[in-house]
């Protein structure tokens, strides 16, 4: 899709619709960032909207109605729970606003779909996290691969394993809901990473399993209260892209040891170590042969956090240009995790049909301080 240049000038209005704990980590951001102008905080429980409202200086809050007739809002920013997610940025495709969404994108193929389709007819831009891969650390892994440091990329592995979030999360039941577990809510960010190094996945084969039927909540008001389980909790999971290339991934809730964020890109000449996926910045190691120790390579380039995809998209708003964390790159990693669980259930091999549009890279002197509207 092809977008003109917007009419309005100066800082782009939007309006935060889900004022949960994510919430916070994006107001960090937003409103710092002087090409952007919050207006709105919404959500279903006004009394929530009206506390992180005040929290951030923000003079309005309310219902969701709010942000969506709101004539100043041009984004909305949708950090709803994900059950929440489709049914939210339609309503705002509707009312005509711009939507940038939490991950994932949907929790089905068909209403993903339905959302792009309606997008685009009405000339909307879609956007989704994770824009973690807009930081220093994944761009600066992108400058090194794309230079040839490491030969001819071939394979990727990643993992992240945890004991699961009961026993920190508050309310962690629907992390164990359909749409959740450890591939729909950390697999986002793994894939993401993988599919901007080899582009689109092409198939997928998965195994996965249940350690347990049921949880217990291990902090909060709810401590000791008991909650069905039901998706996988492990999944390992093989993936084959457009090119040839090849990944193995594990996304587990039932390790005792934790590894997260390990991402590893494996070239002709080089085994490339890239940052936690889930943020925005880190440091890289590069394994050459023969070498006892890596290379350390400092990642360069802005790692404000979570809002940088919503600053991007504002930017090309402006200008007219393609924001670069789209709504048809979130919906391949969807189909991507949706086709990983269908091979979980068949125990065979899945054909990802849905492509990935390539990004552009993000300069190393990109600035979100720096207003630019």
């Amino acid at each position: 899709m092809s977008f003109a240049p917007s009419t309005r000038k100066g800082p782009v209005g939007v309006a935060v619709i889900g004022a949960g704990n994510i919430s916070k980590q994006y107001l960090d951001n937003l409103t710092t960032f002087p090409d952007i102008k919050v207006l709105v905080i919404a959500d279903l429980f006004e009394e929530a909207a009206k506390a992180r409202a005040e929290e951030y200086g923000i003079a309005e809050f309310g219902a969701p109605e709010l942000a969506l007739n709101h004539p100043d809002v041009e984004i909305i920013v949708n950090l709803t729970i994900p059950a929440a997610h489709v049914e939210v940025a339609t309503a705002a495709v509707n009312a005509g606003k711009h939507v940038w969404t939490e991950k994932p994108f949907s929790l089905d193929r068909e209403s993903g779909l339905g959302l792009l389709k309606a997008a685009d007819a009405a000339g909307i831009r879609l956007g989704t996290a994770p824009d973690t891969f807009l930081g220093a650390g994944l761009q600066t892994a992108r400058r090194i691969i794309e230079r040839g440091d490491i030969g001819t990329p071939l394979t990727g592995m990643t993992t992240f394993q945890t004991p699961g979030p009961e026993s920190w999360h508050p309310n962690p039941a629907f992390l164990f809901q359909h749409g959740a577990g450890p591939l729909f809510d950390m697999g986002p960010y793994y894939l993401t990473a993988l599919i901007q190094t080899f582009g689109s996945i092409r198939r997928v084969a998965a195994v996965g399993s249940s350690a347990k039927a049921t949880r217990v909540i291990g902090s909060g008001p709810k401590a000791g209260e008991e909650f069905a389980v039901e998706v996988p909790t492990h999944v390992s999971a093989m993936a084959q892209f457009e090119g040839g290339q090849s990944s193995h991934s594990v996304f587990s809730f039932e390790s005792p040891r934790l590894r997260m964020g390990f991402v590893e890109i494996t070239g002709s000449e080089a085994t490339l170590s890239l940052p936690d996926p889930n943020y925005f910045d880190g440091e890289l190691k590069l394994w050459r042969p023969g070498a006892e120790e890596p290379e350390i390579i400092a990642a360069t380039g802005p790692a404000n956090g979570r809002g940088l995809g919503v600053l991007d998209m504002a930017r090309a708003l402006r200008a007219g240009t393609p924001h670069r964390a789209t709504g048809d790159l979130a919906y391949h990693v969807l189909d991507s995790m949706v086709s990983i669980a269908e091979s979980v259930e068949s125990g065979t091999f899945v054909d990802v049909t849905s492509n990935a549009p390539a990004s552009a890279a993000v300069p190393e002197d990109w600035a979100p301080e720096t207003a630019s509207l």
